[in-house]
């Protein structure tokens, strides 16, 4: 036998005899009858730097069950200042604003932007070297949060955006499930390759209480916050995702978060529709996303929060007098849109406002989330583009459009369209129906965010390097 052939041979043995030494080991130590190796599908290798141990998954549940308290801890917050702002107990948020005086709604708005400005202020200036950015933690960090600072900003977010800040509420339950796995694993004394995905997974699982969406919550974590479906993510993913919504359902229903939304039939007319909606939707994410990035890097800091804060929400809160909708998080503008209600000039007025009252409000210097204000204006965008299609091609419902727009939106403009796809499905267990022609806007959209830009509502935000400002800038209501 030649030599070449022989060092050949050793050497797939070796390979063999290494591949059944992966971690974990196998109980199964022989291969099958073929021979080859079980790590040859890419998904399954080693578990690398962030090795799967018993300890890490103890850290799991439990980080699962402290994502999942923190979850109802803060939407209770929020939902006992959305009573004392516009007396809402349940229903629709948006009719209950709407309900009160034009004086309450702006009063509302400048009292959130005054106490807002003074508490931003203090945490920013008494615990500016501790850290609260939990995208910049994981991406360029070891995953170190700090508890203290993660809290008294989420709480803030919340009290804010129940007063009718123009925000998103994910991004404080997503922060305190990540702080949570930053102080779960020095417990046990964690890696910090191990921190990481823990605090990754801790970010989708607090996602995931909110908004009853386990699956949503394990693919946000994967596919945005830790950038990998291998199997040693995914798994720690789905079940941290999965602890913190069951434990949500101490305090937050166990529904969808938009309910009763139709199942939308597929159709011709809608499918060529979204080719070109993709195409729109795409361009436009863009600007969003830079408008953004914008006035994150150039947002109102030291004593200029105490003027900038209550003058940007004083102007949303004239802009609501007339349009309620711009108040909260837009869940409710979304809803409405899914259920085909509106006409042509409001849906193009609130695809226009919205993401400028939220833009308006981070850059006045409030933390908060800013994955459900742009679901909600994809939503009243893809039923805009929807009226007008029907003009020249009658019969397929709004909501339908309003459904493909939402996933094409935030799909695009989080730069991750298989967590659109499934967060939309989920929080409307609807469109699987119409999942084809809401593929392919997600898609076109997604390529051109990626192609012309690059930049997801989560990178844009990222602080500049060397900044230690670690605040609250996160995505998902």
């Amino acid at each position: 036998m030649e030599p070449s052939v022989r060092l050949g041979v050793r050497l797939r043995k070796r390979s063999r005899e290494s591949e059944r030494q992966r971690v974990p080991q196998p109980l199964i130590k022989s291969r099958i009858a073929s021979g080859r190796g079980a790590m040859e599908q890419p998904n399954v290798t080693n578990d690398g730097e962030a090795r799967l141990t018993p300890r890490f998954w103890v850290a799991v549940v439990l980080t699962g069950v402290a994502a999942g308290l923190f979850g109802d801890l803060l939407m209770w917050v929020l939902k006992i200042f959305e009573h004392l702002a516009f007396h809402y107990n349940s229903g629709s948020y948006q009719d209950a604003v709407a309900a009160t005086s034009s004086a309450r709604r702006v009063t509302s708005l400048v009292i959130a932007g005054v106490f807002g400005a003074l508490a931003w202020y203090l945490i920013r200036r008494y615990l500016k070297s501790e850290t609260a950015e939990i995208d910049d933690a994981i991406w360029n960090g070891d995953g170190e949060l700090s508890p203290r600072r993660s809290l008294l900003t989420s709480l803030a977010s919340e009290i804010v955006i129940g007063l009718g800040a123009s925000l998103g509420r994910e991004a404080a339950p997503k922060l305190m499930g990540g702080a949570s796995g930053s102080v779960i694993s020095h417990w046990f004394t964690l890696s910090s390759a191990q921190k990481r995905l823990l605090v990754a997974c801790g970010g989708g699982a607090g996602l995931a209480a909110v908004y009853n969406v386990p699956l949503g919550g394990a693919i946000f974590t994967a596919e945005v916050l830790y950038g990998s479906f291998a199997l040693p993510v995914a798994l720690p993913a789905l079940a941290t995702s999965l602890i913190a919504t069951l434990v949500a359902w101490i305090y937050l229903p166990n529904g969808a978060t938009y309910a009763d939304i139709p199942d939308y039939r597929f159709s011709t007319s809608l499918m060529i529709w979204s080719l070109v909606a993709g195409l729109v939707i795409g361009m436009l994410a863009v600007g969003y996303v830079r408008l953004i990035g914008w006035v994150s890097h150039y947002r109102a800091k030291g004593a200029s929060l105490f003027w900038a804060m209550p003058l940007a929400f004083l102007l949303v809160g004239v802009a609501g007098i007339w349009y309620p909708q711009l108040f909260g998080n837009g869940k409710d503008m979304a809803h409405e849109a899914f259920l085909g209600v509106g006409g042509i000039g409001l849906l193009m007025a609130l695809f226009i406002l919205k993401p400028f009252a939220t833009a308006l409000t981070i850059g006045a210097g409030a933390s908060g989330g800013v994955f459900t204000p742009l679901l909600s204006t994809g939503a009243v965008l893809g039923g805009f583009l929807g009226l007008v299609w029907l003009h020249f091609w009658p019969g397929t419902p709004i909501g339908a459009f309003a459904l493909i727009g939402a996933a094409a939106m935030i799909g695009s403009s989080m730069q991750a369209p298989l967590t659109g796809l499934v967060l939309v499905m989920e929080l409307t267990h609807s469109g699987f129906s119409i999942a084809v022609p809401m593929m392919v806007a997600t898609v076109i959209a997604t390529v051109i965010v990626r192609h012309v830009d690059g930049y997801s509502i989560y990178s844009a935000r990222l602080p500049n390097h060397g900044g230690t400002e670690g605040t609250l800038r996160s995505h998902v209501s």
